[in-house]
């Protein structure tokens, strides 16, 4: 695992200029100038490609890497291990829908999937940041022992309990902040999480191997949430490797950025915003005659319905920019029209690195409990078209003491 993570982390530092700058910014990315042949490929696709390439990263990689070679080592970095679970397996781990009261549809089946990879369970449960419980209900049914969850609100803290002692679980939801410095964990537990975010998965993995928990299984979610600015590498062997690769906390959105579960509306609503947004970038640009990116706040869901003009007089005013009333409206849609393209395009060359970026996390995580005493296997535990986040790492202790940490070369 060490060398896999230094050859991502050598690779992504190498190839970091088709990543770090985002498309929507910069108009014209840097390294449209440094790989002209590529910029040029990229810029000749056409609408249809794009569709398709979208969900074919190994035809848009042979594509790609004739005009840069060093693409051409993406498969081999991204392959993993199946941890998926046959399907008659995740039938039996899934919670019956009569009793998946309050559990989205998606959510039930990503428990049953999560449950079923991670089985035979022979140890107390603790399910971390576990919301109503309903990954706890599930595991519940195929852990010998009791299953406690860990929630911060305590509303969920109510609704997980009460749905427990409806269907006759054996879990107990307990209202608890997973950050606070002074939580205790007993070591026989088995720490779980589906989908935790950021910093409270990383808080899982800290906490829960200082302790010593007997076994931790996680699927992470939302890297970039965090508190520090920068992602530093929790193993020692990241830490000390170089090249170093510093990414800020902005960065690791790209790791998330797929929209494969997304209803269609969702989409659509998706694509006229941005839209929107790139006809207005447009328009503050050459109102206030800087050629750089100018951020706006979250829109009012209302101004998908009072059309273009209407969300630009609202962007003018968030920024204090003052619309000349004969502002043309249609000539700044149609540049964003224009831009969408562009976007589309080099965006498609650069989402090639979400999971790369996602991996190099993940590995790190990986090289730190190695290096705290366990033993760990991690690979994909459902189909992408579930979640995109299907990733899985699943430790067991092996060590009372952990082992030296390997030197690094």
């Amino acid at each position: 695992m060490n060398s896999r993570w230094q050859q991502l982390n050598d690779w992504l530092f190498e190839l970091r200029d088709l990543w770090l700058p985002a498309p929507f910014m910069d108009p014209e990315p840097a390294w449209t100038r440094v790989w002209p042949e590529l910029a040029e490929l990229m810029a000749g696709l056409s609408d249809e490609q794009c569709s398709d390439l979208e969900e074919d990263a190994v035809t848009l990689v042979a594509l790609v890497a004739e005009a840069l070679p060093a693409l051409a080592a993406y498969p081999q970095l991204v392959s993993l291990e199946e941890l998926a679970p046959a399907d008659d397996e995740v039938a039996g781990a899934t919670l019956p829908e009569v009793r998946a009261t309050d559990m989205p549809g998606r959510k039930r089946l990503q428990a049953g999937a999560f449950t079923a990879a991670i089985s035979p369970l022979d140890k107390p449960v603790l399910d971390w940041c576990c919301g109503k419980g309903h990954l706890s209900r599930t595991l519940a049914a195929r852990c010998p022992a009791d299953v406690q969850g860990l929630e911060w609100n305590p509303e969920l803290v109510r609704e997980g309990n009460r749905l427990a002692e409806r269907f006759g679980d054996p879990v107990t939801v307990h209202c608890q902040d997973v950050m606070d410095d002074g939580l205790a964990l007993d070591e026989s537990r088995h720490g779980v999480a589906l989908h935790a975010c950021g910093d409270l998965h990383r808080q899982l993995l800290r906490r829960g191997a200082q302790a010593g928990l007997s076994r931790i299984s996680l699927s992470p979610c939302c890297y970039h949430l965090t508190t520090k600015g920068r992602y530093q590498p929790m193993s020692q062997s990241g830490r000390g490797h170089r090249p170093e690769l510093s990414v800020t906390a902005s960065d690791l959105r790209l790791a998330v950025r797929e929209t494969v579960t997304a209803p269609t509306r969702v989409r659509e609503q998706t694509k006229r915003m941005t839209l929107w947004r790139l006809g207005f970038d447009g328009l503050q640009r050459h109102l206030r005659g800087v050629d750089e990116y100018l951020p706006v706040p979250s829109s009012p869901t209302r101004l998908l319905h009072e059309g273009f003009g209407a969300f630009c007089r609202w962007a003018a005013c968030e920024r204090e920019l003052v619309l000349p009333e004969d502002t043309d409206f249609q000539h700044w849609l149609d540049y964003g029209e224009r831009r969408m393209k562009s976007v589309r395009r080099y965006e498609l060359l650069r989402h090639l690195f979400r999971r790369p970026l996602e991996l190099w996390m993940l590995f790190d995580y990986v090289l730190y409990l190695e290096e705290q005493g366990y033993q760990v296997r991690v690979g994909e535990f459902c189909s992408r078209t579930l979640t995109p986040r299907n990733l899985l790492i699943d430790a067991i202790r092996v060590y009372d003491t952990p082992p030296v940490p390997r030197s690094h070369p």
